[in-house]
């Protein structure tokens, strides 16, 4: 799953936007939320505090814990069980294949015993 429900990723140009209202035309947190349709009017207030701390690169920052990336050994293991699968259905398509050319069958065999 991923983080809450109902969270929306805003772009930095509204982020920056959003900040300009709040702190140079002294809009309210309220105003700006409704005029720019920002769900949550903390979030405005948060904008401002990484901005001022980090400046544009705190507001481009990836939130929340970065996403688990796949082991060597989870990894190898996926690929193992995927080369048998994909054995055990090439067996299948050969044996189909050979089915339709009456190769292997024993009917054949019967043909050429007598």
């Amino acid at each position: 799953m991923s983080g809450r429900k109902g969270m929306r990723k805003y772009p930095v140009e509204l982020k920056l936007e959003a900040i300009r209202l709040y702190y140079e035309e002294g809009k309210t947190r309220a105003e700006v939320t409704t005029q720019l349709k920002i769900g949550n009017a903390s979030a405005v207030k948060e904008w401002g505090q990484l901005y001022r701390r980090e400046g544009i690169s705190g507001l481009k920052k990836a939130k929340g814990r970065p996403r688990k990336s796949e082991s060597e050994q989870t990894e190898l293991e996926r690929l193992r069980m995927e080369n048998v699968l994909l054995k055990k259905f090439h067996t299948e398509l050969r044996k189909e294949a050979l089915a339709k050319r009456n190769i292997g069958s024993s009917t054949t065999i019967e043909k050429n015993t007598k």
